[in-house]
């Protein structure tokens, strides 16, 4: 990470540490770790974060976080890509950075050889568009900023409302380290949906989601529990063991064909944390969501750009 600025009007006299978070917008870790192990200097000579500037004065930060180039022989879909983040689409079946079971295969490690920053995560069967920075300042400027985020999902049965919000708490289920559940003592969560077409022959629905806050399992959560599963949600769907229902007669044979929860994250739009311009990204839906429907309903389907 490298920054460099003039001291405007406003910050004259100020203490550098206040000028980086209030004027830089940097968090308190990352101005800690310029002081301990970067460089800040002021007109070309080394200063602390506790010594002044004044108006016009040339200030240099830096801190060895970046990660360095992206593999262009990752097999990764890469959408845009700077020195600040890199925006790609998450394929299925691998998460988005390496934890205690997938140390070896992750999304930032396909990418990198060195750690990555990403700004949003996606569930490991969760396939789309996600932001990754490529340091931590960049990460907090982009985390900072508003992000819209948009899904689409295959669910199970027919909306009695083509619209709506889900507001309901989410929490850890008791005695479960996966499973979320919506109950009165957990964190506020908010879903808005908008039902994009339903498809009578085999009983499913494409519906568009937004999230107004940020749960685990958020989606996966309230479609299950106003009465319309994922295909293929291995737990929350009608043929998990955790949450098992018998109201789709076809569930067994559709879960079986997608092999994943059918969630896609094919919308994001943020704002750069260097040129502070208006990034939009959009992701077609994925095969296997589309080869869910009827012929009929995947023409529909097809047609549907306009709604989205």
């Amino acid at each position: 990470m490298k920054i460099d600025f003039y001291v405007p009007a406003e910050f004259d006299g100020r203490e550098l540490r206040n000028i980086l978070e209030n004027y830089c917008h940097m968090s308190h870790a990352l101005i800690k770790k310029i002081k301990l192990y970067g460089e800040l200097d002021v007109n070309g000579v080394h200063r602390r974060v506790i010594d002044t500037a004044k108006e016009g004065d040339y200030v240099f930060a830096s801190y060895g976080d970046d990660c360095g180039e992206v593999k262009k022989d990752s097999g990764i879909k890469i959408y845009f890509e700077d020195e600040h983040i890199v925006v790609v689409e998450k394929p299925n079946n691998l998460v988005t950075h390496p934890t205690h079971n997938h140390l070896d295969d992750s999304l930032t490690t396909r990418l990198s050889d060195t750690p990555m920053h990403p700004v949003m995560r996606l569930d490991r069967e969760t396939t789309g568009i996600i932001c990754i920075a490529k340091n931590g300042y960049a990460h907090d400027l982009v985390q900072k900023s508003k992000m819209d985020k948009k899904y689409l999902a295959v669910v199970y049965g027919r909306f009695d409302n083509l619209s709506g919000t889900i507001n309901l708490p989410i929490r850890r289920r008791p005695n479960s380290v996966m499973i979320r559940e919506c109950a009165d003592d957990g964190h506020p969560s908010i879903t808005h949906y908008k039902v994009l077409h339903y498809d009578s022959e085999n009983n499913i629905s494409l519906v568009k989601y937004i999230l107004e806050t940020g749960r685990c399992h958020q989606i996966r959560v309230h479609s299950t529990h106003i009465g319309h599963p994922l295909v293929g949600d291995g737990l929350y769907g009608p043929n998990s063991i955790d949450n098992p229902c018998d109201k789709f007669d076809n569930s067994k044979i559709l879960d079986s064909k997608i092999g994943r929860q059918a969630l896609h994250a094919y919308y994001l739009d943020f704002i750069h944390p260097d040129t502070q311009k208006t990034m939009v990204f959009n992701s077609p839906l994925p095969e296997d969501m589309l080869s869910l429907f009827s012929k009929e309903s995947q023409k529909a389907v097809n047609e549907l750009s306009g709604e989205l």
